[in-house]
């Protein structure tokens, strides 16, 4: 399939990454791509940048090179109850894109069921759009339930470039989204893949994302990658559904 966005990637202000926006952006009109999401780490990597700089991304452009830019953030779950390690006003006012994901440093692993309530807790979150490498074997989940909460909240779940390359330091990554991609495609929930670029020359690269789709024959039609109106709606749909059933519950 045609990728045509790339929404999880990373620049120098992440601490741990070595490009910056610009270059990341000229990437990916370099590879083709329609979109490209700057997701910084939040507070809780070692070396990321803190609040100042998500407040003023609003004075980047929202289209270089062709390209259209989203701006916003990779945010560390840091509990079994999906606790966000970025302030909500921040994430609501700022953020064009919202990434959601657990990261060793600022999480402590529970058992399945607690790993899978902090999952789905963040999932629940109107304020998270998409769920980030929910692929590792060290933090080992129940698939099935994340993929229900997914459904219900129109949540999506990544599969994650950077997690089936061979220098990953996550581990089952591949038989894990199998696992995953079965019930998405059983329950007909949509994916996003992203690459969680750290360096330039990764953005839109898909090599091993496409392997995997292609031997699960994993339908086209629940891919989002192949239209940046489908990611927008799918998008506006968990905002609109959930903020609406959270008015509701403090009605």
């Amino acid at each position: 399939m045609e990728f045509k966005l790339d929404v999880h990637t990373h620049t120098i202000a992440s601490g741990h990454a070595y490009a910056t926006v610009t270059e990341m952006v000229k990437a990916a009109s370099e590879r083709g791509l329609e979109l490209i999401g700057i997701t910084e780490h939040a507070k809780g990597i070692p070396g990321t940048c803190d609040s100042m700089y998500f407040h003023n991304m609003k004075i980047i452009p929202r289209k270089m090179y062709g390209v259209e830019v989203m701006m916003g953030a990779e945010i560390n779950i840091l509990d079994y109850d999906g606790t966000l390690s970025l302030d909500e006003k921040i994430i609501d006012k700022t953020l064009d894109i919202r990434i959601a994901g657990i990261h060793d440093p600022c999480y402590t692993v529970g058992t399945i069921a607690q790993n899978t309530q902090a999952l789905v807790k963040a999932i629940e979150n109107p304020q998270v759009d998409i769920i980030s490498h929910p692929d590792d074997s060290r933090i080992p989940v129940d698939y099935e339930t994340i993929v229900d909460a997914a459904k219900e909240n129109h949540t999506l779940l990544e599969i994650n470039n950077s997690s089936l390359d061979c220098l990953s330091s996550r581990v089952g990554a591949w038989d894990n989204l199998q696992v995953m991609l079965r019930f998405c495609e059983d329950k007909k929930v949509p994916v996003i893949a992203n690459t969680d670029s750290h360096f330039a020359d990764a953005v839109g690269v898909f090599d091993h994302v496409s392997v995997l789709l292609e031997e699960m024959n994993f339908p086209e039609e629940l891919v989002v990658n192949r239209s940046v109106d489908l990611l927008k709606e799918q998008i506006q749909k968990h905002r609109t559904i959930r903020k609406i059933g959270k008015q509701r519950c403090s009605s």
